[in-house]
């Protein structure tokens, strides 16, 4: 570093400053760790410019270029906030899987639906089938069983009276 003759006001006068350098940034960042980086940058930023001319004040340099690193760092954490949740996740994550009860509950009910559907008449059974459980459309139905579209309407209806009467009996 003795080849750049910029260097060495710059680390003079760091030294010199260093303490009161730091808590000026520190005051700007409201971190310790973090002015101490910044402070750093500063210092590596000017050593490795190339500077011919002489400095005229090393000292008002080095507020310069750390106020500005301050600022960009602020800068890009106010950005940041704008994508990142700043709040901690809680430690109580809700697990995915339901609980033993809602399995238990959901069984019940899906047994209580098919006994409904099992007694169900044999061609509203059908169009109940081919609609909900094989997700055929109306018109597809009524051509396949060769019924009116409107009779589908009507079994479907049946049907899905019959099941929410069924689970609400059961409820």
């Amino acid at each position: 570093m003795t080849d750049n003759g910029a260097v060495e006001p710059v680390t003079a006068a760091l030294r010199m400053h260093y303490d009161e350098l730091i808590a000026f940034v520190r005051r700007r960042v409201r971190c310790s760790a973090l002015a101490d980086d910044i402070v750093q940058e500063t210092y590596v930023r000017l050593a490795s410019t190339d500077k011919s001319a002489e400095i005229e004040n090393p000292r008002a340099l080095l507020y310069r270029v750390a106020g500005n690193l301050a600022i960009d760092h602020l800068r890009r954490e106010k950005t940041r906030a704008k994508y990142v949740m700043q709040k901690p996740l809680s430690e109580e994550v809700a697990d995915a899987q339901p609980s033993v009860e809602a399995m238990i509950d959901a069984r019940q009910r899906v047994a209580i639906l098919m006994q409904a559907v099992d007694e169900l008449p044999p061609r509203c059974r059908e169009v109940f089938v081919l609609r909900k459980f094989e997700g055929r459309h109306q018109a597809e139905i009524a051509r396949s069983l060769g019924i009116s579209r409107n009779m589908v309407e009507k079994h479907l209806r049946k049907a899905l009276l019959h099941c929410a009467l069924r689970l609400k009996v059961r409820d």
